[in-house]
């Protein structure tokens, strides 16, 4: 097989149609750039230059490979600078664990941003509840989740990237519509669509927490594990909902949203997670991203 120095050497030769210009060209001396061709041309059995005294021309052969040589050349360089860009973590691919809420609007806005600050990486998408992701993180599924804490595994490395304060979803018609502020109390025995214990824990769990340290007691008429399953419910006229602030972007027909006051004022907490032994250069710039775009999204 040739080698691409044999290429370059030729390739500079039939540019510039002149032994010296191309040795110049090249910081080398004239005799070992001859020899050089002189392999190239008997390695691949043809003649690629005419030399007389006075001239230096391609033959049609030499034609032919002159441009598959450059070809060569540039699918090296685009090869060697495809591989830096890798190593250095500036292209690749993620594969990312979220969960259906972060979904609606702080994930679509990490994918913008990825797109304009890391084009050369991709990113693929498991849609997961958080169970799932941590498996999904011990497996090498996943480079990256999106959780809802608590999660306490030495495996991993954690950083809050977002707090939401709630809303409440409200159907058409509803008094509480009315009201100027909403607080829990105005929850207190009043028809409320619940998350589940088993599906939904982590909204579960706040929540009973919350209306306990308040004192409060709704009537839960059903527990669903999704939000657009609670909204639903909601629009149906069967009660209101109380939900993070990224469910807005959910737009259902005669549910509108309210702010609500609580302690704390952001209680719905998302936290990124990965293993602390990832080897994937891809996985610190992204991470890096992610958690600007939790610093400056506002919710």
């Amino acid at each position: 097989m040739f080698e691409l120095s044999q290429l370059r050497c030729f390739i500079a030769t039939a540019e510039e149609l002149h032994f010296g210009r191309a040795a110049a060209r090249l910081n080398m001396t004239q005799p070992p750039l001859s020899r050089q061709i002189q392999l190239l041309e008997h390695i691949l059995g043809v003649s690629l230059l005419e030399r007389t005294s006075r001239l230096v021309r391609l033959t049609p052969a030499g034609r032919v490979f002159l441009i598959e040589a450059r070809r060569i050349i540039k699918l090296t360089e685009s090869a060697t600078l495809a591989a830096r860009r890798v190593a250095k973590g500036d292209a690749g691919r993620i594969s990312i664990g979220f969960t259906a809420v972060s979904g609606y609007r702080f994930l679509p806005q990490i994918l913008t941003a990825a797109g304009a600050r890391l084009p050369n990486i991709e990113c693929e998408l498991h849609e997961m509840v958080t169970g799932a992701q941590v498996e999904g993180l011990l497996t090498g599924l996943i480079d990256i989740g999106f959780v809802r804490p608590p999660l306490e595994r030495q495996e991993f490395d954690t950083r809050s990237v977002l707090a939401e304060p709630l809303l409440a979803a409200l159907p058409a018609g509803d008094p509480l519509l009315a009201e100027g502020g909403l607080e829990l109390a105005h929850f207190d025995e009043r028809p409320l669509i619940m998350y589940s214990r088993e599906g939904a824990s982590y909204f579960h769990n706040m929540l009973v927490a919350l209306f306990d340290a308040a004192g409060i007691k709704p009537n839960y008429v059903q527990h669903v594990t999704q939000i657009h399953s609670m909204l639903g419910m909601v629009q149906a006229g069967l009660g209101a909902a109380l939900v993070p602030a990224s469910a807005s972007e959910l737009h259902f027909e005669d549910v509108q949203f309210r702010p609500l006051t609580t302690v704390p004022e952001r209680p719905a907490k998302l936290y990124m997670a990965w293993r602390r032994d990832n080897m994937n250069p891809a996985l610190q710039p992204v991470l890096e991203l992610c958690a600007s775009c939790g610093e400056t999204i506002g919710i």
